[in-house]
């Protein structure tokens, strides 16, 4: 990818992260926006999903690469505690955030 930084997924160490998730997490919806191939990469909207687990995870599973790991965001509220819990529960690493 041009303009991006090398990732350790190229160079083949594993559980290196490759993908970074933020998630605009609502009761009915979560906004999905994505930067493949690590920090600094180019930030795209993925898209508008419903907020049930079953979806959230096909979402991460279609995310997922089986040699890096992905970096889930999401917005510190009642909404993103049972997102922090369900993420982390199938071995992604997620993170709260604070809109001030």
């Amino acid at each position: 990818m041009a303009g991006g930084e090398p990732h350790a997924c190229a160079t083949g160490r594993m559980n290196s992260i490759s993908t970074y998730v933020r998630l605009d997490v609502h009761k009915a919806t979560v906004a999905v926006a994505v930067a493949e191939g690590g920090r600094g990469s180019e930030v795209r909207q993925l898209g508008v999903f419903e907020n049930r687990p079953e979806v959230l995870i096909k979402l991460a599973a279609r995310l997922s690469n089986k040699n890096c790991r992905i970096s889930f965001c999401y917005e510190a509220s009642p909404c993103g505690y049972g997102l922090h819990r369900l993420l982390t529960s199938y071995g992604h690493t997620a993170s709260s955030w604070r809109r001030h």
